[in-house]
């Protein structure tokens, strides 16, 4: 094996409770006169659990040392397939942060909110006019919630066509996001999967062979999670609707296409977009995120409430459609999100958003070109937003896995991609420059992807092993997922 550098120390020994000592403080408190208040009862109490005690200095340095741990977009490369880990400027904090904005109350009335809500207003138009579905509404709070309120959107429709019955089915992709199935089935639908061609598009063939007068909906990715194109939607657009079902899109890969193509014009009914991803907020770990959902004049009254509507005196409104399915959250949506992604959209315009999509494809092919014969590719043809390489080579021929060649990215300074999605792609790697990496930053992921493709070969020990540099190595994530360790514990044998 060759030399590594040895791990760090195990940050997991040093936490906060370890660090401190009786009597350290961070900040001297004054001493309360007034009225004590009773403690709970003692059984509640638990003496083996103390907050730890430092010094300012030590606590500031305490999270100064985790902060340097962690690895984020303003790190370095973060090549995450499918969640478009990028830059976001950080003037979209700074408006987003303006008091006006940040302090407004959600329960003010409108006359009181007409700032922050033509705001809101205008950004609909905006999706509206991006996306060529006219009506919009802002409220669902990422992209699940999207989806789930599109599905909702058409049970409401389909019940008012009297069909609902009748129509207890969803086709879905079988490359598609796992949250497609789960909100068909969470809305009470049978999923129905549909294969990939040999192509990387739905296969033609078993979607006319599936649909009939049971066939609610379709939910399609475009571009699909392969980061294809699906060659032919249009014609698949036109069968669902011949067939009375309706179309929904799932624009998680908005960036892909955003200011030249518009899924309205493509024939669905009904989409979510991610705005955390495609447009600019940070995220990850959970959140947050804005995921709001744009449809037809069809299915227009079952929208989410609230929507946005401007009175014929100006005066900017939140409205319940018609038919609505509801309330999905409190208040109004993710609000910051919903800012953020309006302050990108007119500091870029639509020639800034063409620009955007044009380099997220650019580097996307880049990269493809870049590291073509090293990793397999299952679907060898011009990408979109990202590319899907596979580890078959390297596991059939040096018993190397996705897992570990993952795991050694991390040594060469780099945030690992996505791995083993889509499942229909055997030890996939799916990897998302996005538009905001340079071409230096995509050349030098492709070298340690090239690199690490030599390492399988001559030394797979290496991979096995791998991440050698990190604070951590390998953990036992099974272990940590069923039996997790969720509070600090004392040493008992400490002292």
């Amino acid at each position: 094996m060759s030399a590594h550098r040895p791990r760090s120390e195990d940050f997991g020994a040093q936490l906060s409770f370890d660090r401190g000592t009786p009597g350290r403080r961070a900040v001297d408190v004054p001493s309360w006169d007034g009225e004590q208040t009773p403690l709970p009862d003692a059984h509640l109490l638990r003496d083996e659990v103390r907050l730890p005690e430092l010094s300012q200095g030590g606590l500031v340095r305490y999270y100064t040392a985790l902060s340097a741990r962690n690895y984020g977009i303003d790190s370095g490369t973060y090549p995450l397939g499918s969640c478009t880990m990028k830059y976001n400027p950080k003037v979209d904090d700074l408006v987003a942060s303006l008091p006006g904005f940040a302090t407004a109350h959600p329960q003010s009335p409108p006359e009181e909110a007409q700032g922050t809500l033509r705001t809101l207003l205008e950004l609909r138009r905006g999706l509206a006019e991006i996306t060529g579905l006219p009506h919009v509404s802002l409220a669902p709070a990422a992209g699940a919630h999207g989806e789930l309120a599109g599905v909702l959107m058409i049970t409401r429709a389909l019940e008012d066509r009297g069909e609902l019955e009748t129509r207890r089915r969803i086709l879905v992709p079988d490359s598609a996001h796992g949250t497609n199935p789960a909100t068909a089935a969470m809305a009470g639908f049978t999923v129905t999967q549909i294969p990939t061609g040999p192509d990387g598009s739905l296969d033609r063939a078993t979607i006319e062979r599936e649909l009939d007068e049971t066939v609610a909906a379709m939910m399609v990715t475009v571009p699909n999670t392969l980061g294809l194109w699906e060659n032919g939607i249009e014609e698949v657009a036109d069968l669902i609707h011949e067939a009375g079902a309706y179309l929904y899109g799932d624009g998680a890969n908005l960036n892909a296409i955003m200011g030249r193509v518009r899924y309205g014009d493509l024939g669905f009914d009904v989409v979510h977009l991610n705005l955390h991803k495609s447009f600019s907020t940070p995220h990850g770990g959970g959140g947050p995120g804005a995921g709001p959902v744009c449809c037809s004049e069809e299915l227009a009254p079952y929208l989410p409430t609230p929507v946005l509507e401007e009175d014929e005196d100006g005066l900017v409104r939140l409205v319940a459609p018609e038919r609505s399915i509801g309330r999905l959250q409190q208040f109004h949506g993710n609000v910051g999100v919903l800012i953020r992604a309006y302050a990108y959209m007119r500091a870029l315009g639509l020639e800034g958003l063409r620009a955007v999509s044009g380099q997220a494809v650019l580097n996307a092919n880049y990269l493809r070109v870049l590291m073509h014969g090293h990793y397999d590719l299952p679907y060898d043809r011009p990408v979109l937003h990202e590319v899907v390489f596979s580890g078959t080579r390297q596991r059939r021929e040096h018993g190397v896995r996705t897992y570990d060649i993952a795991k050694r990215l991390i040594d060469h300074g780099f945030h690992p991609p996505t791995v083993y999605f889509p499942l229909i792609v055997e030890e996939a790697l799916m990897i998302e420059p996005t538009e905001t990496e340079p071409p230096e930053a995509i050349e030098a992921l492709a070298e340690a992807m090239i690199a690490i493709a030599g390492e399988s070969a001559e030394d797979p020990d290496t991979l096995h092993g791998a991440p050698w540099t990190a604070p951590l190595g390998r953990l036992d994530e099974a272990t940590a997922a069923r039996r997790p360790v969720l509070r600090w514990q004392p040493d008992e044998d400490a002292g």
